[in-house]
């Protein structure tokens, strides 16, 4: 029990990019924000690493299905163009998903991208678990992201992690995954880079 304890302190410090978040768009809103994928069906892992020291800092999940959504749990980017619901992110065209990463992508963090594509049977389902999931608490980011990735067909040998690095390198063993980082130099926090983005 008191190991459990610790490693949730420990995930907690280690997490302090995760923080809950309060907005609740409304269905109108998420409804005319839907951005319809014609491109491949792909999951991608979102990870953000901090520079100094090396830790995880943050996990987000992008599924791009039938629609493009950005699973953003207890996470910090917010832009009024974006509805959220439940931690969702809406409207997710590329342009969207470029400046969710570079807002992240700090002189103190990197962000790495992790692709991987998947059967439409598999993205369905990814959307399907990323809808219902709900708000997530404050330093539960990749908990909740590993615990969607374990229900998808094909992923079920993911284990459940408090740690971004740790869900990292699992999704890295999974065959046809493709890695990219993201440097960049800019000050600030992730509220910093979406004052920066504009409309």
């Amino acid at each position: 029990m008191l190991k459990t304890v610790t490693s949730l302190l420990l995930a907690a410090v280690i997490l302090a990019g995760c923080a809950e978040k309060g907005k609740e768009s409304s269905t109108r809103e998420v409804e005319q924000a839907v951005y319809f994928n014609e491109g491949p069906t792909r999951l991608t892992l979102i990870t953000m690493v901090n520079n100094r020291s090396g830790a995880g800092a943050h996990s987000a999940l992008l599924v791009e299905s039938s629609q493009s959504v950005l699973f953003d749990p207890a996470g910090s980017f917010e832009h009024e163009l974006l509805p959220e619901r439940g931690d969702v992110l809406y409207g997710l065209t590329p342009v969207w998903v470029d400046r969710y990463i570079s807002a992240h992508a700090r002189s103190q963090f990197h962000v790495v991208r992790q692709e991987i594509d998947v059967t439409p049977a598999q993205a369905a389902r990814a959307l399907q678990l990323v809808q219902a999931r709900g708000p997530v608490p404050s330093a539960f980011c990749t908990n909740a992201t590993s615990g969607v990735l374990k229900q998808i067909p094909g992923f079920e040998g993911i284990s459940q992690s408090f740690f971004p690095l740790n869900l990292m390198e699992q999704f890295e063993q999974l065959p046809g995954v493709r890695t990219t980082r993201v440097y960049e130099d800019d000050d600030g926090g992730v509220r910093d880079g979406v004052a920066n983005l504009g409309n």
